[in-house]
């Protein structure tokens, strides 16, 4: 009976191990990081592209992309390779009238301003701790390296997951800190470090499909140290995924609720109506798709 037992264990912890693969790498939600990392040996191509849209008035569009190679080195070990571009579009879209914002020099004045440009390169690692499909809790640790025209950034997360009901319903969170040299106004370099609160889950609703929510806790703070607190702003929306054995894609939203944001210090200028402009924007839309090869 127990040499029955340890078998009946050892097929069940290998039939986990052969759906976590099979759904490895996937990008279930937005902006949320997971704990479902690429096999080892294999590689998946993705591609991410980012509309931010509406500031206080005026216009602003903001389009980023970033273009990914992943390959998994171990079964808890994943690197990554991105290549990062943009387009910003913004016409006197700042609380004073000016046109401002992230990838809009302060040379614009109250001129329109419209640019397409490459922002630089990142590298990633992650590594799993503890997988959920396994445990009650997933661990792991996100490294990221950013350097190009537009920023120097390094960028850490700590990655928590629970999976329930069979691995239908999924919670995760990131907890990320950043420090960043913001170069692309070569006449106000900044250097800036944040501070940000992740959590969301997904469900799945039929074969092939999940749906959910993501909710952002965002603080900006001066200098590299997390010295002085500048900002912080609340956005929360839906996502849905996705994902055949050839293909995945994910779409989702995040807007920013007019009262549950803030500025202080030097930031102020950032800020109308209970609203963080900057980086940010009212609505966020995200759209992912991968596939391996």
């Amino acid at each position: 009976m127990n040499n029955n037992k340890l078998r009946l264990a050892a097929l069940a912890l290998a039939f986990a191990g052969i759906t976590s693969s099979a759904q490895a790498g996937e990008g279930t939600f937005g902006w949320i990081y997971t704990l479902d990392l690429q096999p080892k040996g294999t590689v998946e191509f993705e591609q991410r592209l980012q509309y931010n849209r509406g500031q206080a008035q005026g216009k602003y569009d903001l389009w980023q992309a970033r273009t990914e190679i992943e390959y998994g080195v171990s079964e808890d070990f994943q690197i990554a390779g991105y290549i990062n571009t943009s387009h910003v579009s913004a016409n006197q879209n700042y609380p004073d009238g000016s046109t401002a914002g992230w990838l809009v020099p302060g040379s614009a004045g109250s001129d329109p301003y419209s640019k397409a440009r490459f922002d630089g390169v990142s590298i990633e690692g992650v590594w799993r701790f503890t997988n959920p499909v396994i445990s009650p809790i997933g661990t792991g640790l996100y490294l990221e390296a950013t350097t190009g025209p537009v920023k120097d950034e390094l960028e850490a997360r700590l990655l928590l997951q629970s999976n329930f009901m069979d691995d239908r319903l999924v919670l995760a969170s990131n907890i990320q800190l950043s420090t960043e040299k913001v170069k692309f106004d070569a006449a106000n370099l900044g250097r800036e470090s944040m501070v940000d609160f992740l959590v969301g889950l997904t469900y799945r609703v039929a074969n092939n499909w999940t749906t959910g929510l993501e909710y952002r806790f965002h603080n900006d703070y001066n200098g590299y140290r997390f010295n002085s607190h500048t900002q912080r702003a609340s956005f929360i929306g839906p996502n849905v995924h996705y994902a055949s054995k050839e293909w995945w894609v994910t779409g989702a939203w995040r807007y920013q609720p007019k009262g549950l944001s803030s500025c202080m210090g030097d930031g102020t200028a950032e800020c109308s109506d209970g609203r963080v402009w900057d980086s940010h924007s009212r609505n966020e839309f995200i759209v992912k798709f991968g596939f391996p090869f």
